[in-house]
């Protein structure tokens, strides 16, 4: 466990790599091209708990159409490779079947979470899925699917912030931010 000397002084030697003015902007761009797609469907925005959070909020303050809200909580068993043995502790109560389905999550690192809940939509009756995420991590450790929608690309550093977490903190910074060194 952290103290507040130490925690800060991992945020003080960070790096930042993305400010909040150039999230700013790819988030724009982003409810851009989603309103240009969903906009007439009703769709149902599925935030991916806890890393969607700040990313879902955002996206829905510039989304100006109908749509219903939704979340789920889902990650990885393990260090296991394959992209479907998720461990659900929320699963949506929303109406979704023969719906489109926007997922938002924070990042895109080697895909295999979202490549599991988009999967698990579709198979459960998901008219049409889409996948947004903020942040692609850039590297070849990637799963074969690509989010439909996403913000900017960084390197392949330990990153934290606007979503992402360092050991369970910062998920609240409104910049992101790479460990020194890692």
């Amino acid at each position: 466990m952290h103290n507040i000397d130490e925690l800060n002084a991992i945020l003080e030697d960070a790096d930042c790599l993305i400010s909040e003015a150039e999230l700013n902007d790819a988030l724009d761009k982003m409810a851009a091209q989603i309103t240009e797609d969903l906009s007439d469907k009703l769709p149902v925005v599925i935030c991916v708990m806890n890393g969607g959070l700040l990313p879902t909020a955002a996206l829905l303050q510039r989304l100006q159409f109908p749509l219903e809200l939704d979340y789920v909580h889902a990650s990885r068993y393990g260090m296991e490779t394959t992209g479907s043995a998720l461990k659900w502790t929320k699963f949506p109560q929303s109406q979704f079947e023969d719906r489109e389905v926007l997922i938002v999550d924070d990042i895109f690192d080697q895909g295999h979470t979202l490549e599991a809940i988009v999967k698990w939509f579709e198979e459960s009756g998901a008219k049409n899925v889409y996948s947004a995420t903020v942040v692609n991590k850039l590297h070849d450790r990637k799963v074969e699917m690509r989010p439909d929608y996403n913000g900017l690309d960084v390197e392949d550093r330990f990153i934290f912030g606007y979503g992402m977490d360092y050991q369970g903190y910062f998920r609240n910074l409104q910049a992101i931010y790479a460990v020194k060194g890692k």
